[in-house]
């Protein structure tokens, strides 16, 4: 790739990008680079496809091109832990880097996925994650893994990991019960009676699986299990209309929010940490609603 083209061929000059393995997809410069024009912020943000096992290289790219900051996604937010030159405590502590920021020459590696989550929850339930038990689908990696621990972090009164493969899930519940921020953790198989037996004695369900995401795709709780006191966080956004989970939620009268409200929040949390300002939600906000829209 020439990186040299990719910096200097827009106009505004690219600053900012997002990385993944696909990236087409993204709708993360529809939020950003709103943004950066309300802030008056002479930068555009953009997109760049990076391949597995190149993450390095690309953020070595990027800091020559004189870019501000950079989004990392699926696969790279593991790898990108190896990338940098400093980790704060939090992307340490959760083991997985989303946000870059460039400064004096340094790379350093923060994750707003969790920060994000807490925000989410705040904004759409008016609650905070700490007064919660909650129940994770899909808790053995990934964006699982980073609100499971985000919630121990801010000592939650009970947390339950449910996943497909419960050896893996137990590994997460292992690293959670290691700092003893949250005494109470469970694991458990992503099953209907298993999830029908726990969903009674929770608060927040929170969807962290791809399910959901396709129409056809498989319920991941039982229809009778949600409550209408249940809040029901689905990681998953869709632009054709609501998830399985949250039309069932919606139908037991249970509040609901999607995954685009995390989008927002993460995103906005990786604006301060480039600029140390704070970020124009609101401008954010309409951006990913006319994104969404197309």
């Amino acid at each position: 790739m020439n990186w040299d083209a990719v910096a200097g061929r827009f106009t505004p000059p690219a600053r900012l990008a997002v990385i993944g393995d696909p990236i087409a997809h993204s709708r993360s410069p529809q939020m950003h680079n709103p943004a950066l024009k309300a802030c008056g912020i002479d930068a555009q943000y953009i997109r760049v496809q990076v391949p597995a096992g190149h993450v390095t290289e690309a953020f070595q790219q990027f800091a020559k091109c004189g870019f501000l900051g950079v989004n990392i996604t699926i696969p790279h937010k593991f790898e990108a832990v190896s990338a940098v030159d400093e980790l704060d405590e939090l992307a340490a502590a959760l083991g997985a880097v989303n946000t870059l920021v460039l400064r004096d020459g340094r790379l350093l590696g923060r994750n707003t996925d969790g920060p994000g989550f807490l925000r989410s929850v705040k904004e759409a339930f008016g609650v905070d994650v700490k007064d919660l038990r909650v129940l994770i689908l899909g808790a053995g990696g990934g964006a699982g893994r980073a609100v499971a621990v985000q919630s121990a972090l801010v000592r939650c009164g009970k947390l339950v990991l449910a996943n497909r493969s419960v050896e893996k899930a137990e590994i997460v519940a292992g690293e959670i019960r290691a700092v003893e921020r949250c005494r109470d953790v469970s694991v458990l198989e992503l099953a209907d009676d298993e999830i029908a037996a726990v969903a009674a004695d929770v608060d927040l369900i929170v969807n962290a699986t791809s399910l959901g995401m396709k129409a056809g795709d498989a319920k991941l709780v039982p229809t009778e299990a949600i409550q209408a006191r249940h809040l029901v966080f689905d990681m998953v956004y869709r632009s054709d209309g609501e998830t399985p989970l949250l039309a069932d939620a919606k139908k037991a009268g249970a509040k609901v929010v999607d995954g685009l409200t995390l989008l927002l929040h993460q995103g906005a949390i990786s604006f301060e940490h480039w600029f140390d300002r704070p970020a124009p939600l609101e401008v954010m906000r309409e951006g990913l609603r006319q994104a969404v829209k197309m």
